[in-house]
C-alpha cells in the first residue's frame, strides 16, 4: 500500500457533488492533487448511473426545449446558458471516465488526459457561469437538455464506445459549430464572450484529439480495425446520423481523419 489516496473515489466525489460551482471547484482540486501524486489509480470503483445536480436548471428532453433566437442580449444569455450546461456535463463525463474504467489496467497517461480534460471543463464551466453573471444572470435561469447524460449511459459499459459517441461524435460536433458561433457574437460586438468561446475551441481539439488517439491505441492493442469498429460503435449507441458540415481543419487537427465520420454523414 501507497497510502495515497484513489482518484476513482475522489472522481466519485465530483460525480456526487450536487452543486455547479463546487464541482467545477472540486474538479480543479483533485486534478491539482492528481498531477501533484497524491491520488493514485488503484482500481475502479461503482460510479453513480447519474450524477448529482442543482434543482435548477429544469432538464428537460431535447426534443422539449424551447425553441430561442441567439438575437440580443437575452439570445446571448441562452447562448452562453447552453454551453455552460454542456461543459458542467462534460466535468463528469470526463471524470466519469477515469474512475469508471480503471478495471481495464490503462497506463497513467490516460488518466493524466482525462483528469486533465476535467480540468479544463471545470474552468470553462466558470468562464461561462463569470460571463452570465456580467448580463445579471446565472446558470440555472434557463432549462436545459438531459441529452448529454443519456450518452455516458448507453456507453457505460464499454470504454470504446465511451471514447467513441463522447469525444469522437459529441465533442466533435463542438469544433464544427462553435466558429460559427464567434463570428456571431463578434458581430454583435460582443468580443468577451467570443474570447471565451476561442479559448474553448482550441481546447476542445485536444479533447478530441485525447479521444481519437486513446481509442487508434485500444483498438491496435486488441488487433481491431479502428475505422471499422467506430463505424460499428456509432451506429449501435448513438440515435441519427452525424450532420455535416464538418469542420475538416480542426478535426485532422485532433487526429480524427475522415474516414471516421463521413461515412456516417446524414
Amino acid at each position: 500500500m501507497t497510502g495515497k489516496a484513489s482518484l476513482a473515489r475522489a472522481a466519485r466525489d465530483v460525480l456526487l457533488c450536487g452543486d455547479a460551482r463546487g464541482k467545477a471547484a472540486l474538479a480543479r482540486e483533485v486534478a491539482a492533487r492528481w498531477r501533484a501524486g497524491e491520488l493514485e489509480a488503484d482500481g475502479a470503483v461503482e460510479m453513480p448511473d447519474r450524477p448529482n445536480r442543482p434543482e435548477k436548471p429544469e432538464l428537460l428532453l431535447p426534443r422539449d426545449m424551447p425553441r430561442r433566437s441567439f438575437k440580443g442580449e437575452r439570445g446571448r444569455v441562452a447562448l452562453l446558458h447552453s454551453l455552460a450546461h454542456i461543459e458542467l456535463n462534460a466535468i463528469d463525463l470526463a471524470f466519469d471516465i477515469a474512475g469508471r474504467f480503471q478495471s481495464e489496467k490503462l497506463p497513467r497517461a490516460f488518466f493524466d488526459d482525462w483528469i486533465g480534460v476535467g480540468d479544463d471543463e471545470a474552468r470553462h464551466f466558470t468562464m461561462l457561469e463569470d460571463r452570465l453573471a456580467d448580463f445579471g444572470a446565472q446558470y440555472g435561469d434557463l432549462p436545459a437538455h438531459d441529452g448529454l447524460w443519456q450518452a455516458a449511459e448507453e456507453t457505460g459499459h464499454d470504454l470504446l464506445a465511451r471514447l467513441a459517441v463522447v469525444p469522437m461524435v459529441l465533442e466533435a460536433r463542438g469544433l464544427d459549430v462553435t466558429p460559427g458561433m464567434i463570428e456571431r457574437l463578434k458581430s454583435a460586438g460582443d468580443e468577451r464572450s467570443a474570447s471565451i468561446l476561442d479559448t474553448i475551441y482550441t481546447e476542445e481539439q485536444g479533447h478530441v484529439g485525447a479521444g481519437t488517439r486513446w481509442f487508434i491505441h485500444l483498438c491496435e492493442e486488441r488487433g481491431l480495425a479502428s475505422q471499422r469498429v467506430f463505424h460499428e460503435l456509432v451506429k449501435r449507441h448513438f440515435r441519427g446520423a452525424l450532420k455535416p458540415p464538418f469542420n475538416e481543419v480542426a478535426r485532422r487537427a485532433a487526429g480524427l481523419e475522415p474516414g471516421f465520420y463521413e461515412p456516417l454523414a446524414g
